[in-house]
């Protein structure tokens, strides 16, 4: 199974489980409804950004020469887009048929604008993260490595003061 359709599939567990657990939020407590959507949109952020930050690290430890990185991008939109699709179509199928809290947006507001908004939600943080997770370890790295600025190098002052 490719990397990104365990990505896709999983985030869009994650998205549909915070949007029934939203939905009942919602309906028992509407006058916190704010609080419960900061906290379920938080909550997939941060999954998102967690398992980016682990792919970084991942990668940069497997690739030690950054030019070898593996395609980090490409995999977390495909993964954003298909759960912003599945996880709209399947909230649409549970806000008509069982749960009406979770939204009554009409099918093309969701595969459309819902899907745009979770493919976000899932690619944005997902790429810090990597990017974060590979500077750390780039930063690791490169701690024992020699200084590569030759405008502090001992040879460097020593041609100007010849000249």
């Amino acid at each position: 199974m490719s990397s990104w359709l365990v990505r896709g599939l999983t985030m869009t567990a994650v998205h549909v489980l915070a949007r029934i657990l939203l939905g009942v939020a919602v309906v028992e407590a509407p006058l916190n409804s704010t609080v419960w959507r900061t906290v379920t949109i938080a909550a997939v952020v941060l999954i998102a950004l967690v398992w980016g930050g682990f792919d970084g690290i991942r990668d940069a430890r497997a690739n030690p020469d950054p030019d070898d990185y593996e395609d980090l991008t490409v995999r977390w939109l495909k993964a954003g887009v298909m759960a912003g699709v599945i996880a709209g179509l399947i909230s649409w199928i549970l806000g008509n048929t069982v749960l009406a809290g979770i939204g009554q947006a009409g099918l093309f507001v969701e595969l459309i604008a819902g899907a745009s908004f979770t493919a976000l939600l899932v690619f944005v943080p997902a790429f810090v993260g990597a990017a974060i997770g590979r500077w750390l370890i780039r930063r690791d790295q490169n701690k024992g490595a020699p200084e590569d600025d030759w405008s502090v190098h001992e040879d460097h002052h020593a041609d100007a003061t010849a000249q």
